[in-house]
């Protein structure tokens, strides 16, 4: 199927993802890189296992053309372990914070994440950029003491004045697909008029 050429200015979002070390955003980011065309991410990102592509942090930012909605623009993804650029110079339309569901460690680090975010990145009254929390390693939630279920994540995104919450595993690919989607949406309304904020809270994928 040819894409429609649009008539539109080459347009590039910067999304940053933050969290804690080891919790899942290099093998998210490994499983997204051979996407080809966002409007199809289920197709391309089915649900089956698959090794993760090796990431080099050389190759920051890793670049999505997304299409849909009439829109087209370049998203890149800026990962906090970019050696040579530190994430607080950067200036992203669009923030995500992201933890291990089996680690409730990372989950607890949001909130230093989502005040970094505040501190850096909103620089006069009112003002703040779309922030998402995404939960990683969908596949390794398991029933016991210290299980984070999706409601708990859901309202403690809420506190965080998030405006969207998702969460896949990147591993099976469960998810993935309609939560790279939700990315990619959220972006694409950073650049409108009316912004990506979400004016009711937050929106759960």
């Amino acid at each position: 199927m040819t894409e429609q050429v649009t008539t539109e200015p080459e347009t590039t979002v910067t999304l940053l993802l933050l969290g804690d070390p080891g919790c899942g955003k290099s093998v998210f980011l490994s499983r997204l890189k051979n996407v080809r065309r966002r409007t199809q991410a289920q197709t391309d990102l089915d649900n089956t296992p698959a090794q993760p592509d090796h990431l080099r942090d050389s190759d920051q930012p890793f670049a999505y053309d997304i299409h849909f909605s009439k829109k087209s623009f370049t998203l890149e993804v800026y990962d906090t372990s970019y050696p040579n650029q530190h994430w607080s110079t950067l200036s992203p339309n669009v923030a995500v914070i992201a933890f291990d569901i089996s680690n409730r460690e990372t989950l607890a680090g949001l909130r230093e994440w989502r005040n970094d975010i505040t501190r850096y990145f909103q620089h006069g009254y009112g003002e703040r950029i779309p922030v998402m929390m995404l939960g990683l390693k969908r596949d390794l939630r398991e029933e016991g003491e210290g299980i984070i279920y999706p409601q708990e994540t859901y309202r403690i995104a809420q506190e965080l004045r998030c405006d969207r919450y998702a969460e896949c595993s990147a591993l099976t690919g469960e998810l993935l697909g309609e939560t790279f989607e939700d990315i990619a949406r959220l972006a694409g309304m950073s650049i409108t008029d009316k912004g990506g904020q979400t004016a009711g809270g937050c929106s759960i994928l």
